[in-house]
């Protein structure tokens, strides 16, 4: 969270991209892109909770995702967040990581990792609400489990082949972290409006 005035003004909201824009200018992996979004989905029920905080004054009206293509937590992570503003009407800009690092470096995990994908909420004034970070809770000890298999199965794999492992064997949790992730996301910002 910013602890002085955000570089994260209404006029550099603006000039981030548009989901298809962030695609368009993707070099790697926009079939996964594309496969995380057709599979993503927002309850009507979470879509009406999140609608209605839209509808307060002070509302999460706008979402700024830094995230970079060539990242599993992005590729998997950002279409959620598309289908979340589609089906509630918030604005949603995609800023590169790499070319944004002023931006990052305000929400930077643990204060001091540049994780992404990072999920900013604003108000319609971009006034910050909240952050998310990188991935659901429930992924994470997900993965710790899966990895720490991995490690039994492989254990005289290199690293490249350990990550290239864990990314075969996570790929069919996708859709339970996809869901736990809007499920953050609205406790998220039911929290924020309290």
């Amino acid at each position: 969270m910013p602890s002085s005035a955000s570089v994260v003004t209404p006029k550099r909201f603006a000039a981030g991209l548009s989901y298809e824009e962030f695609l368009a200018q993707a070099k790697v992996n926009k079939d996964q892109f594309e496969a995380n979004y057709k599979s993503a989905k927002v309850s009507d029920a979470d879509a009406a909770a999140i609608k209605k905080l839209i509808a307060t004054p002070g509302g999460p009206a706008r979402v700024l995702v830094l995230g970079e293509d060539w990242c599993p937590d992005v590729y998997r992570g950002l279409p959620v967040i598309v289908r979340i503003a589609e089906s509630t009407g918030m604005e949603l800009k995609v800023f590169p990581r790499d070319k944004n690092l002023d931006i990052m470096n305000e929400y930077l995990k643990d204060g001091q990792f540049q994780s992404i994908p990072t999920v900013v909420f604003f108000t319609r004034e971009t006034k910050y609400i909240a952050h998310w970070i990188e991935r659901p809770v429930q992924a994470n000890a997900d993965r710790a489990v899966i990895n720490e298999q991995i490690k039994k199965d492989m254990p005289s794999a290199s690293e490249q082949d350990l990550r290239a492992e864990s990314r075969k064997r996570t790929a069919a949790y996708y859709p339970a972290w996809q869901k736990e992730t809007v499920k953050e996301i609205r406790a998220l910002l039911e929290k924020a409006a309290r």
